[in-house]
């Protein structure tokens, strides 16, 4: 195996954000985790729905993630699932998404997280909130679809 490859696991996946938003840039980002937290995101047990970034003094910061407790391990070592956690951004990136989150209004909005050669890896994505219409717009354009694709498949 190189050490090229760009496979990774899927961990979880905020859907419910690309219907709330609009997704305008995407940024690739680590993140600072404790050693129960790589436990409990290598079973899965992830939320991303309620989470949100911020930028403070120049660092990213990953808000409202939920990440459960690990069951097998003891109380008083296991994390707290909803704590704040450290975006591993580069310099230019932060200078970027600072600029653009207290200049244009935007909203930094977790999308994805995944493991790639054994890092944890979070996407960000810089959104803008969609108007009612604009998500109607979308329910209906995706009923179409999935009209088409039953009229397709009965023929």
């Amino acid at each position: 195996m190189s050490d090229k490859d760009d496979s990774y696991k899927l961990i979880s996946d905020n859907r419910y954000a690309r219907f709330q938003f609009e997704i305008l840039e995407t940024y690739e980002a680590g993140i600072q985790l404790v050693g129960t937290e790589v436990k409990s995101i290598r079973a899965g047990k992830v939320s991303l729905k309620d989470g949100f970034a911020l930028i403070r003094d120049g660092e990213a910061f990953l808000m409202n993630v939920h990440i459960s407790p690990h069951d097998t391990t003891r109380q008083t070592y296991n994390h707290d699932p909803r704590r704040n956690r450290k975006l591993l951004l580069h310099r230019d990136e932060l200078r970027s998404l600072t600029g653009k989150v207290e200049q244009q209004g935007l909203t930094l909005v977790p999308l994805k997280m995944y493991m790639k050669r054994g890092w944890v890896k979070i996407v960000i994505g810089l959104a803008r909130g969609k108007k009612l219409h604009d998500k109607r717009e979308d329910i209906k354009r995706r009923d179409d679809q999935r009209d088409m694709q039953r009229a397709m498949k009965t023929q």
